[in-house]
């Protein structure tokens, strides 16, 4: 309970109480808690004092709001390492979780001026364009917007990749290996498309990613975006001396 005598504000006493419940388990991912009014008869204190607890809950990511249905249970953020590349498919699976994927679009373009100066072809050459939801556990993760030139890998949209994964059919239909990449790593509030798709409040915090990656002879060969969910992903990179 709160300590009354204790120079510990009252709301970080109230936050270091629900946090022990969220971190030692007695309450799990995806459980609601109890309401504002709830808190404020359990452990008697003021409303402002409940709101500062939990909005230092929310900016931990321990906890998320959902208009007109309460306060949740985050899940556990999922942690990607900057240091290679990894396919969403294998990753997941790795961390025990059930990935899959829904295909949203699947077409030939023409290559946009910015997305042609970094697949290095001419504006308008065509490119295939394969934008996907990915989800793990049947919770939306991420959507990934993929370019590739369409001359390296034709027909390759014939597959289909909410069942098969597309760095797979890469290197074995067209021996297209992808060996390292580049990449820009921004914050960007999520569009009302995006929000939609991914289950998430217009304008929530996205980690938005733009990669470039090469194949063996040095040809890049994908440009692709991800937009992760800014809940539910942390990046990750060691630094040396």
């Amino acid at each position: 309970m709160i300590r009354r005598d204790s120079k510990v504000p009252f709301y970080h006493q109230l936050y270091e109480i629900l946090r022990h419940k969220i971190v030692r388990g007695e309450w799990h991912p995806g459980d609601i808690l109890p309401t504002e009014n709830d808190l404020l008869d359990t452990y008697r204190v003021s409303r402002s004092t409940v709101r500062q607890a939990l909005d230092a809950l929310v900016g931990e990511g321990l906890i998320y709001r959902q208009r007109g249905r309460g306060t949740f249970v985050a899940h556990p953020t999922v942690e990607q390492t900057l240091m290679r590349i990894v396919s969403f498919t294998d990753d997941m699976y790795q961390r025990g979780m059930k990935p899959s994927t829904e295909v949203l679009v699947s077409e030939l373009v023409p290559a946009p001026e910015d997305i042609a100066r970094q697949l290095d072809v001419e504006p308008g050459e065509e490119l295939t364009y394969l934008e996907r939801l990915r989800l793990a556990d049947d919770e939306p993760m991420s959507i990934e917007a993929s370019y590739l030139v369409h001359r390296y890998c034709p027909g390759i949209l014939n597959d289909d990749y909410s069942k098969k994964p597309l760095r797979l059919t890469l290197e074995e239909k067209y021996n297209i290996r992808l060996v390292y990449a580049k990449q820009t790593i921004r914050a960007v509030n999520a569009s009302r498309r995006l929000a939609g798709k991914l289950g998430i409040p217009v304008n929530a915090a996205l980690l938005a990613i733009e990669r470039v990656s090469y194949s063996k002879e040095n040809i890049p060969v994908e440009f692709i975006r991800f937009y992760h969910r800014g809940d539910r992903y942390l990046l990750y990179n060691e630094l040396r001396d």
